[in-house]
């Protein structure tokens, strides 16, 4: 409760241009107005943090009473989960799923993003086999290149992820398919076309199919994986010499065409984009130069995982986390998809962001831009 009335306070703070000016003419001391305003100004930028940070649920397919994470969600340090198929009971599985979301919804002062990769055929966490519906894959449906079939398909995903209380998919995949021995993308079916035009408009329809249902789409992975030669979560993957600028067209007609609710961005290097040959996950002149300004995307931006090895093996936590940042990311991905050495907590995540805000390592108000970004999507109507 306390936390739901300290955002309440800070939405109606950031909101109202005389707040400070009507603070200074009580009769309150000043002493005292100054100690709570810093209180204020504390529990606000956690609330802000809380809502950058996207973790995954580990082994659980239940959420126990006595439960860590519920203290982390009730005081407000995630803001967004992610469900992998792990998360999945073998018996009753969405009678069980649905119970384990709901569950984790009731512990948040701010209702959560429950995300999930759901593009279809390899990437399908809701297989067949736990009596979900069927899924194909964007390069079965590409090749189909009939839009009924893309609804028909995106419509009966969609409905199930809004009966489950998943209300975000990391789909569709717009990257184009131009590296036919692309170990993660084409080899496993991601792309829906070599040809912008076809991925724009297979995405566009798999976009109306979620949004007729309530839910949000993530299009990934910015600025293109599809002509990459190697596989980002293994390690650094660098398409300077290969990476084409038509694989921007579909980011740029969707973004046009007001569809675009989020973008994620991929862990992979372009000398060409950024000279200083950071991944783009990392990169202020990708995300900032050509996301926001040149593609003119004022939307949420999501890291892909931080935990793949392309980042975790070269860069660091604390550093690749204060990069990400600052380049303009919003939500930061943990899927803890890892050793359980290198597992991390929501706990952790927020305590290396509050403590480089802090140190000025990270301007507050790049953390309010973020917030901001987060809210207009949590509150955005899609159907």
């Amino acid at each position: 409760m306390k936390i739901r009335i300290l955002f309440l306070l800070f939405t109606i703070l950031i909101s109202c241009k005389t707040k400070e000016k009507s603070l200074q003419t009580q009769s309150t001391p000043v002493e005292t107005v100054k100690t709570r305003s810093k209180q204020l100004r504390d529990d606000s930028l956690n609330i802000m943090i809380g809502q950058m940070i996207l973790v995954g649920l580990n082994d659980r397919t239940v959420l126990p009473t006595n439960d860590s994470i519920r203290k982390e969600l009730n005081a407000g340090k995630i803001g967004s989960v992610i469900i992998f198929e792990k998360n999945i009971s073998k018996t009753k599985s969405a009678e069980t799923l649905k119970k384990l979301i709901a569950d984790l919804q009731t512990e948040t002062p701010i209702p959560l993003f429950v995300t999930i990769d759901e593009e279809g055929g390899k990437v399908h966490r809701l297989k067949e086999k736990y009596g979900f519906v069927k899924m194909p894959s964007a390069q079965y449906l590409g090749n189909l290149n009939n839009p009924d079939s893309t609804l028909f398909y995106t419509r009966n995903l969609a409905k199930e992820l809004k009966e489950l209380g998943i209300n975000l998919n990391f789909a569709p995949d717009v990257d184009l398919g131009l590296n036919k021995e692309n170990p993660v993308i084409y080899k496993v079916g991601r792309s829906y076309s070599a040809n912008p035009q076809i991925v724009t408009e297979q995405a566009l329809l798999s976009i109306e199919g979620h949004h007729e249902f309530g839910v949000k789409t993530i299009l990934k992975h910015f600025p293109g994986h599809g002509s990459s030669s190697l596989d980002s979560h293994l390690g650094i993957v660098d398409i300077t010499n290969q990476w084409k600028i038509m694989e921007l067209w579909p980011y740029r007609d969707i973004i046009r065409s007001g569809n675009c609710d989020a973008v994620m961005t991929a862990h992979i290097i372009n000398c060409h984009l950024d000279t200083s040959c950071l991944p783009a996950t990392l990169s202020k002149p990708i995300i900032n130069d050509i996301l926001r300004d040149l593609l003119q995307f004022d939307g949420v931006v999501f890291s892909d995982d931080m935990q793949m090895n392309a980042i975790s093996k070269n860069y660091g936590l604390e550093n690749a986390i204060k990069l990400s940042i600052n380049a303009g990311v919003d939500i930061l991905l943990f899927g803890n998809n890892v050793h359980l050495d290198d597992r991390i907590t929501a706990t952790q995540i927020h305590n290396i962001i509050k403590k480089l805000v802090k140190s000025g390592e990270i301007k507050e108000s790049r953390i309010e831009e973020s917030f901001r970004r987060i809210m207009a999507l949590k509150n955005k109507k899609v159907n």
